[in-house]
């Protein structure tokens, strides 16, 4: 009896204990809507190394692509040669970026003060000469004086001769009188005659002296010419005085040639040094216009029933390195003038309209021809598409909140290898994510409706924070 009471006091017990601590009904957290958004703030962005590209019209179906590189326009070297045998003093620096008129080197030429000699000669012989023409003016004017006197005394003398002899026909004149009035007649006209033949003299010396001005003026002439070839200085500027000298002309005072640019351009190659002295025409230096380039790709000669000179093209990027894909440059196409029969290829050259900051002589790059009959269509990179499993996705980033960004089931249409064609989901102008798009696939996959975020060392957790 006492057992079953103490068994039963035992069993009693524990329920009574359990009855004040049963458990309260646990409250179940609300689960978020189904969202096919991720967070990408800008921590994770950088974290990831995220990039977007644009969705734009493109023609994919009809675009030919081959590989090529950029090369330096034949305009866009310039050499700089020596004018005349001397000793070279350069005043640039290889790679040093020059404009136009910069002094690049200086020559002194034993040839140089050789012409100035000739010059000093020759502007004394134009004196000269001048001075010879302009005297024959004064003794033309004294020489018509002259016989214009002469021509009157001998007028005199012929109306005195012929009253005389009226008179003596009226018997009145002596014979004596007569004689004298005739024989200073002849002597007047005599002088009169040899006035003529001094003016013919005066005029031919005038013309021989206009001639010998004229040949000593062309003389100067040429030599200003070659002075200007020599020192790279116009003929009108070594004539006229420098600055601080007015009595005197330019082509006195340069004791050195002075070569200056006639382009800009940098410094491409430095071919003698300071100190040397070098023959005429020897190679001193060359520069070229980085900016003048073109774009030189091997196309074969199979797809020439496809290829027109004036096609648009574009010169694109590799793939894979820190330049966008956007970032590229038109122009149209000019087919080359031969074609390789051993490598089947032909040349196509593209003269970009404007340059981008990457392109270099040298940069390998694609061309993308569009060839006639193609239409434009909504496309993006083809490495913008992953795949989950068999499902092709792409992760639009949210217009309305550029943190965010929208995974989206592609509906893909034909692709060149390079771009892909997107049927719906997109506008152009859209952007889409690029770079870092295979991590938020990792992140989405297989649950494409429920959200998440990145922290900004970017791990990825389920849910909002």
């Amino acid at each position: 009896m006492c057992l079953v009471a103490a068994a039963t006091g035992a069993l009693v017990l524990p329920v009574g204990c359990g009855h004040d601590a049963a458990p309260r009904p646990v409250e179940h957290e609300e689960t978020p809507a189904p969202s096919n958004r991720v967070d990408i703030n800008p921590a994770v962005r950088r974290n990831l190394g995220i990039t977007f590209a644009t969705v734009e019209s493109r023609s994919v179906s009809r675009t030919l692509r081959v590989p090529g590189r950029f090369e330096p326009l034949p305009s866009a070297r310039r050499e700089y040669r020596t004018p005349a045998p001397g000793t070279l003093e350069l005043l640039v620096e290889q790679y040093q970026r020059v404009d136009q008129g910069d002094a690049l080197y200086r020559l002194d030429s034993p040839r140089w003060r050789e012409l100035q000699r000739e010059l000093a000669d020759a502007e004394a012989g134009v004196s000269l000469a001048r001075a010879a023409c302009e005297s024959i003016a004064p003794l033309l004017a004294a020489h018509e004086s002259h016989h214009a006197a002469l021509e009157s005394a001998a007028n005199l003398w012929g109306d005195r001769v012929a009253a005389l002899e009226l008179i003596r026909e009226a018997g009145g004149a002596r014979a004596e009188e007569l004689s004298q009035a005739r024989g200073a007649l002849a002597a007047a006209r005599a002088a009169l005659a040899e006035t003529l033949e001094k003016e013919a003299e005066l005029l031919a010396r005038r013309g021989e002296s206009a001639a010998r001005l004229g040949a000593a003026s062309s003389r100067l002439s040429f030599l200003f010419q070659t002075a200007a070839h020599l020192s790279g200085v116009s003929a009108g500027d070594l004539a006229a005085p420098p600055i601080g000298a007015p009595d005197t002309a330019r082509w006195r005072v340069i004791d050195a040639i002075e070569v200056r640019a006639h382009a800009p351009g940098v410094v491409e190659g430095l071919h003698a040094v300071s100190g040397a002295v070098l023959e005429s025409q020897a190679l001193v230096l060359s520069t070229v216009q980085p900016e003048l380039l073109r774009f030189r790709a091997r196309g074969l000669q199979s797809d020439l029933g496809l290829l027109r000179d004036g096609l648009p093209s574009l010169i694109v990027p590799a793939q894979g390195g820190s330049i966008t894909l956007q970032d590229s440059m038109r122009g149209p196409l000019w087919i080359g003038l031969t074609a390789d029969a051993d490598e089947r290829t032909i040349d196509l050259i593209v003269v970009p309209s404007s340059l981008a900051q990457w392109a270099r002589a040298g940069v390998s790059a694609h061309l993308e021809i569009t060839l006639a009959g193609g239409g434009t269509e909504l496309a993006i990179p083809l490495s913008a598409v992953v795949r989950d499993g068999t499902t092709p996705v792409i992760f639009r980033r949210d217009p309305a909140d550029p943190d965010k960004a929208i995974r989206l089931k592609a509906d893909l249409g034909v692709s060149d290898g390079r771009w892909v064609v997107v049927a719906s989901g997109v506008k152009e102008g859209d952007e889409v994510v690029l770079g870092g798009n295979f991590q938020l696939m990792l992140a989405t996959s297989g649950s494409a409706e429920k959200a998440g975020h990145f922290h900004s060392d970017g791990t990825f957790h389920e849910g909002s924070h």
